[in-house]
């Protein structure tokens, strides 16, 4: 077993939260912000999914997070909603977003995160999806609905799994409750730039610095913004100040962009990744 992994004893199930931990350490000690990219599962389809994991990490995105695509994203915007929507008319299930973690993990051997609301891993069983999820090798999950008040049972479950439980914080978030919730979390801190849905925006603002400074003073967890960036000039804007820049609504518009022409689509996808990896290295 790779030093990378964490394995079960009882379940032989294997997590990546030890990668999501050293991938991120290792953007650090380059001087640099690490890349995340979000794609959802099943979009435009499910192998045209996992083709775009595989296509952002050929890029050079250091992590992807998978979305499970929902019903009812009332955090995402409407790109994101959009593709959410194709995905389960095409009749998405868990098993495909898992698969689509396997799959984009075995081809770059670079962490996975799967990026959920907290209803479809209660219905479908917390133990059952985290042992599932690191048997697929995925590194953690993003549970941005999730209080942490109400969290001890899938953090029990990802910790015996070797996955990494990941927060979101958001400029509203008072520094009080930053510390509960950066205490409980594990990989990164998912530190939204500004209020409201995800979506690409002309400006990521200056509430985003305030909010990582901020959180940064109560752990020493990697602390990842999101929401807003979808240039290399804004991904280095951020990278000067945060460890870790996330990208979602500008990849997902770019196979939208590209309708059915999937071999278009991932070349945008991948050409995208490409700039904004070279953007996190200037550090703005």
């Amino acid at each position: 077993m790779s030093a990378r992994t964490t394995e079960n004893e009882n379940t032989g199930a294997i997590g990546n939260a030890a990668l999501l931990d050293e991938t991120l350490a290792a953007a650090r000690a380059e001087d640099r912000a690490a890349l995340v990219a979000y794609l959802p599962a099943g979009f435009p389809t499910v192998d045209g999914g996992i083709e775009a994991v595989k296509a952002v990490f050929e890029g050079g995105a250091d992590v992807v997070e998978v979305g499970l695509p929902h019903s009812d994203p009332v955090l995402d915007g409407p790109v994101i909603q959009t593709a959410d929507d194709i995905a389960l008319k095409n009749g998405v299930r868990i098993a495909d977003v898992l698969r689509t973690v396997r799959e984009g993990h075995a081809a770059a051997g670079k962490p996975v995160l799967v990026m959920t609301y907290w209803n479809p891993v209660d219905r479908y069983g917390v133990e059952r999806f985290a042992a599932e999820l690191a048997e697929a090798g995925g590194a953690g999950c993003i549970l941005p609905d999730l209080p942490v008040e109400e969290s001890e049972l899938w953090r029990k479950a990802a910790e015996q799994h070797g996955l990494a439980t990941v927060f979101v914080v958001a400029p509203s978030t008072r520094n009080e409750r930053l510390g509960t919730i950066t205490a409980a979390g594990s990989g990164f801190v998912y530190a939204a730039s500004l209020m409201g849905v995800t979506g690409t925006r002309v400006s990521v603002g200056a509430q985003a610095a305030d909010l990582v400074r901020r959180t940064r003073a109560t752990t020493e967890l990697p602390v990842c913004v999101g929401l807003g960036v979808s240039d290399p000039e804004q991904a280095a804007e951020v990278a000067g100040f945060a460890d870790g820049v996330i990208v979602g609504s500008a990849f997902v518009k770019r196979l939208l962009d590209h309708g059915d022409d999937l071999a278009a689509g991932l070349t945008a996808v991948r050409t995208l990744a490409a700039g904004l990896a070279e953007g996190v290295r200037k550090r703005g």
